[in-house]
């Protein structure tokens, strides 16, 4: 499931509970890995 925003919920709970971060955190790894993505495609 993805918000409006495009964040994967289910990836965010999944790394958050593999790895104890933040929300916070979590929500910046996925904007790096977004951005990463971007970078590649262009």
């Amino acid at each position: 499931m993805k918000t409006k925003s495009g964040t994967d919920v289910e990836e965010v709970k999944r790394l958050n509970a593999n790895s104890g971060l933040s929300y916070n955190q979590v929500k910046e790894q996925l904007a790096k890995k977004m951005m990463k993505k971007n970078n590649e495609l262009h």
